[in-house]
């Protein structure tokens, strides 16, 4: 963990937070240092669980597009294209949950803790800070956790979704077959779009827990 200490007029504001976190001097030190990179580590697991997600739900929905565009002249390289991509994809979306439990487990235990700690300060202007922190702080890392509810169940059904029509079609991988389910593959690829989009959006609360972390003078990610 690095600490930049801008100038000395910041010095009892970061002092402050590190106390909140946990960072303190004595026996707890060990233990407020590890919940800190706790924390950071199931975010950046999470930002790089996204980053696949984002690229992987663009390739299937393309796939799935391109599978039952009309006129297609090779349907069976279309489909093995979009059986692996989907794939991919549910490897993933058990990942993304995976993750997101894990990472509200960690901000639970993180936040939790930094009160409990924050309660036990003689000196109130320490104390107030510390609260008003942990209270910036616990409000972002929560938009995390509580985008990442709805998405989880969005990114399931979405996937049983497209499991579906890929079982549908290896049944009937006609003309007719094809032309008859392309409105439900249609509405199952825009149904991919607003899933990657919501992704996203948990990505940009990540990333603003991160630069909100920074501007504290610390720095929770290893490089």
């Amino acid at each position: 963990m690095k600490l930049r200490t801008k100038d000395k007029g910041h010095k009892v504001f970061i002092l402050a937070f590190l106390a909140g976190a946990g960072i303190i001097m004595g026996g707890c030190a060990t233990t407020g240092i590890q919940r800190s990179e706790d924390a950071a580590t199931t975010m950046q697991a999470m930002d790089n669980n996204i980053k696949r997600v984002v690229v992987q739900l663009d390739a299937t929905g393309a796939s799935l597009d391109e599978l039952t565009k009309s006129g297609q002249s090779d349907v069976k390289r279309a489909f093995d294209l979009y059986s692996k991509n989907l794939s991919e994809v549910e490897k993933m979306e058990k990942d993304f949950a995976k993750n997101a439990d894990e990472m509200k487990a960690r901000g639970q235990t993180y936040f939790k803790e930094w009160k409990k700690e924050g309660n036990q300060y003689k000196d109130t202007q320490i104390q107030e800070l510390s609260e008003q922190r942990r209270g910036e702080l616990g409000n972002i890392y929560g938009d995390i956790a509580l985008n990442s509810i709805g998405v989880k169940d969005d990114f399931k059904a979405y996937v049983a979704k497209s499991k579906e029509i890929q079982q549908y079609l290896s049944n009937d991988l006609t003309s007719k077959g094809i032309q008859a389910i392309a409105p439900i593959a249609r509405k199952t690829v825009m149904d991919g779009d607003n899933l990657n989009y919501a992704i996203k959006n948990i990505q940009t609360a990540i990333e603003r827990a991160r630069a909100e972390m920074s501007q504290a003078g610390t720095t929770l990610y290893r490089q």
